[in-house]
């Protein structure tokens, strides 16, 4: 199981495609409309958004922004077996949102079908046979609608990294779920999506603190961690609080060279969360320290996190985040590089989340808390 897309609700879709174009550097490769959504599709690497907007009061998208700010709806995934992810879904207490669905494409087959995730998150199951479109051609996504009225969407291929990528494919995407749900929240990933437990987290500061679980997919190495606030002034109880609800709280998104990327997006007008500058004065001091001059000043210019664990420092994981990039306090990105290195004549990534980080990170956030008045 791969994440397929990820789909936004947003108000306006194309000013977003505009956004993802100019700032995060994406490429518009599709749109479409209904009588009552439009919709928008970017792409970078293999990295593809599904950015929908409302056009009408009727429309599913205009529903979710009645009762959410402008966030991701839909996490998708695509599935070797549509039938048996769905009969086992099903099985084990998953609600329906829309039965199995197949197109029949020019060079392909198109099956799909919608289950209701954690909260009013939705979790589109696509198989795909030959060359299809990305989505399908008669149909929105989540709910049966009327045919497309216009539509201009290219043939689905699998998207590969080119030249002109800044990024290469999603890491990994977190969710909030409320105080007492993280552990039910994880069982239900397990039984409905077969995701299995990797690493647990808990971080604390002198004003909140948060409980973290790792799921990742055994089959594809789909990484999917659950956040939970642990005080009531968490920021993971400020997200709650703001998108009314459980939700996913950023993307993090894969590039090669994290300095490189940054620095373009920073050129672009991309916020990213500041980090003080001493943390890179201790981050000199912790054991394992092993980057070149030239490397701390790199990532210290472009305020990058960086970490690694004292028995294999060379496996160095840099990590960016922005701020929030809609008007609420919510959704953002990551930026996240695994550098490389030789282990046993074989080629591995660094692994982890960058637990060295997770205390930098939280109170780089809690410092835009008090400046929101959110936190004291």
């Amino acid at each position: 199981m791969n994440i397929d897309h990820v789909h936004f609700y947003v108000e306006d879709a194309a000013a977003w495609r505009d956004w993802f174009v100019n700032t995060l550097g994406f490429r518009s490769i599709a749109e479409c409309s209904t009588l009552h959504t439009q919709t928008e599709i970017v792409r970078n690497g293999k990295i593809q958004f599904v950015l929908s907007s409302p056009l009408a009061d009727v429309s599913p998208v205009s529903r979710y922004l009645s009762l959410h700010p402008a966030g991701i709806a839909d996490v998708a995934f695509q599935v070797a077996d549509l039938e048996q992810a769905i009969a086992v879904a099903i099985a084990q207490g998953a609600r329906l949102l829309q039965p199995i669905q197949t197109e029949q494409h020019p060079q392909g087959r198109l099956k799909w079908a919608c289950i209701s995730g954690w909260g009013d998150l939705a979790h589109t199951l696509v198989e795909r046979t030959g060359s299809t479109s990305l989505l399908p051609r008669q149909t929105e996504p989540v709910q049966p609608v009327e045919p497309f009225i216009r539509l201009d969407l290219s043939h689905y291929f699998p998207p590969q990294p080119d030249a002109s990528s800044n990024f290469t494919d999603i890491d990994h995407i977190v969710l909030n779920v409320a105080a007492g749900d993280l552990e039910n929240a994880v069982r239900w990933y397990e039984k409905i999506l077969g995701f299995s437990r990797q690493q647990t987290f808990a971080i604390k500061t002198e004003r909140s603190g948060l409980c973290s679980q790792v799921l990742i997919h055994p089959q594809s190495g789909v990484k999917f961690p659950i956040n939970e606030p642990a005080s009531a002034t968490s920021q993971i109880q400020e997200f709650l609080d703001v998108h009314r609800g459980s939700g996913i709280q950023h993307i993090a998104l894969k590039t090669a060279n994290i300095v490189q990327t940054i620095a373009s997006l920073r050129q672009r007008g991309l916020n990213f969360l500041p980090v003080p500058s001493i943390y890179y004065s201790q981050l000199r001091q912790r054991p394992g320290f092993c980057l070149t001059e030239t490397e701390w000043q790199a990532i210290a210019q472009q305020q990058v996190l960086a970490d690694w664990t004292e028995d294999n420092p060379q496996a160095t994981l840099l990590q960016a985040f922005t701020q929030p990039i809609f008007a609420q306090p919510t959704f953002f990105f990551e930026i996240i590089e695994r550098q490389t290195y030789c282990c046993a004549e074989r080629l591995t990534q660094a692994e982890g989340f960058g637990e060295g980080n997770f205390r930098a990170l939280f109170e780089a956030i809690e410092r835009e808390q008090i400046k929101r008045g959110s936190l004291t």
